[in-house]
């Protein structure tokens, strides 16, 4: 739709940052948009005389950014929260994957529900998952998971994942909860034929994600890599988490994590990693010259006592960084916004100490780095003239933030911030804290009873 005939909203009188290359900033400006694209943006009040204006807000007292991009996530999770809660990360996983190994479509249905509603209530415009989690019997699993994204009206990315290395192989999960290397090819084929937009407004896409060095084939690993690229999609999967995976990768293929992902086509600008909690000098250096991306999971991190990541020494080197909730059942908030102040607060507890992070840094780690680690900085991630109308506006005259005189301090140090609005492609899809395009109760409901039911199932068998 052109923009001359295109309906157009106008937000006045809000602080805007928009993350652009500049960082540029408003104390009061406006932002116009016209259909899904973003028409202007600057200070003071909008042009005027507009044509077909069908809505005007007053922004007075809100900060409007961009909205927040999750670059590292399970949904499936979200009915197994609350377990494990004192266990490092191979523990953990010994822990719950009996449990997970029998989740089930209408399962994975409603856990992406709830994920996705915690995260678009707060802020979050463009979601992914990382699911890798395909027992037999189980059911359209990639599809019900689109389609509560395409329900909620959130931009969304399936990183389609897999594991082919169970028990019997060496690896964590049950026999019969892993695919094949044939199955698990062809099936992320099908996934990625079925479901990925490539287009400049795309609601949809999808990643190559095998799950992680530890519970697939070097095989899986090496075949992944050339489809994905075979196919023009991005890969991701998990990398240097813990002490104890780069001892696996050590005694398994006589290589720590980043040169194993570099033997086997894992390292490149269409790649990202969850995690990268242990990387050398030299790890950072091969990221940052291939252009590889990373997903930072602070909370997470800390939950299963994972470590620091070097994120600041990331960010210097050049290494495009996100930030990432990860799965529920290791940050059981499910929320990204809190992850602003997650990430610059425990990154000051490592070396770098006060010059670690700061509040813009976080929120553009939340924004447009999550934007450039999915391969879309060109469409999200900055409220740029002619982006896609992702944004956020932002509570901040309230008990709770009103005494900081700078909005992006107060969004990134307070607490968590009311949204009063936030849209995805020109689309309101939460007012004043409430989901416009589900039924948040209905959904909680929905989570409680197949949480109740996979734990039944657990339990019997």
């Amino acid at each position: 739709m052109a923009p001359s005939a295109a309906q157009r909203i106008v937000i006045e009188n809000c602080a805007i940052a928009t993350v652009d290359a500049n960082d540029t900033e408003y104390a009061s400006g406006y932002l116009v948009v016209a259909g899904n694209r973003i028409e202007s943006i600057g200070a003071g009040r909008a042009p005027q005389h507009l044509e077909n204006v069908v809505r005007r807000i007053d922004g007075t007292g809100h900060l409007v950014t961009p909205g927040l991009v999750n670059t590292h996530h399970h949904f499936y999770q979200w009915i197994t929260r609350g377990l494990a809660t004192d266990h490092n990360l191979f523990n953990w996983l010994v822990a719950l994957y009996p449990t997970w190994a029998r989740i089930d479509a209408q399962m994975g249905r409603v856990a992406a529900q709830g994920s996705l509603a915690m995260m678009a209530r707060g802020g979050v415009t463009t979601a992914m998952d990382h699911h890798y989690v395909y027992p037999q019997g189980a059911g359209d699993l990639s599809g019900a998971i689109i389609g509560a994204a395409a329900e909620m009206g959130v931009r969304f990315t399936l990183a389609r994942g897999s594991m082919d290395r169970s028990k019997k192989d060496g690896g964590l999960p049950p026999d019969f909860a892993v695919e094949t290397l044939e199955g698990a090819l062809a099936g992320t084929e099908e996934t990625v034929d079925r479901f990925h937009d490539a287009s400049f407004d795309s609601m949809t896409q999808v990643a190559v994600a095998p799950c992680s060095p530890f519970s697939v084939s070097t095989e899986l690993m090496k075949q992944g890599a050339e489809l994905a690229r075979r196919k023009g999609v991005r890969l991701h999967t998990h990398g240097s988490e813990t002490v104890e995976e780069e001892q696996f990768c050590k005694e398994l293929f006589g290589m720590g994590p980043t040169d194993y992902f570099e033997s086997t086509g894992w390292l490149g600008s269409d790649v990202w990693m969850a995690h990268c909690v242990h990387m050398n000098d030299s790890d950072i250096a091969a990221f940052a010259g291939t252009g590889t991306g990373v997903a930072h999971c602070p909370s997470s991190n800390a939950r299963l006592a994972a470590g620091i990541a070097r994120v600041p020494d990331m960010l210097k080197a050049g290494v495009p960084v996100g930030l990432g909730v990860d799965g529920t059942a290791s940050n059981e908030s499910g929320e990204l916004h809190t992850e602003l102040r997650n990430a610059l607060l425990i990154n000051r507890l490592g070396a770098h100490r006060e010059s670690a992070l700061n509040a813009r840094q976080a929120l553009r780690l939340g924004t447009y780095g999550g934007a450039q680690v999915l391969g879309r900085s060109a469409e999200i991630g900055s409220l740029e003239a002619g982006k896609l109308a992702d944004f956020v506006l932002w509570k901040l005259d309230t008990l709770a933030h009103a005494s900081i005189a700078d909005p992006v301090i107060a969004l990134v140090f307070g607490a968590a911030a009311p949204v009063t609005a936030s849209f995805v492609n020109g689309k309101q899809i939460v007012e004043d804290n409430r989901l416009l395009t589900v039924d948040e109760d209905a959904i909680a409901r929905a989570t409680r009873d197949e949480a109740q039911r996979l734990a039944r199932i657990a339990a019997q068998a």
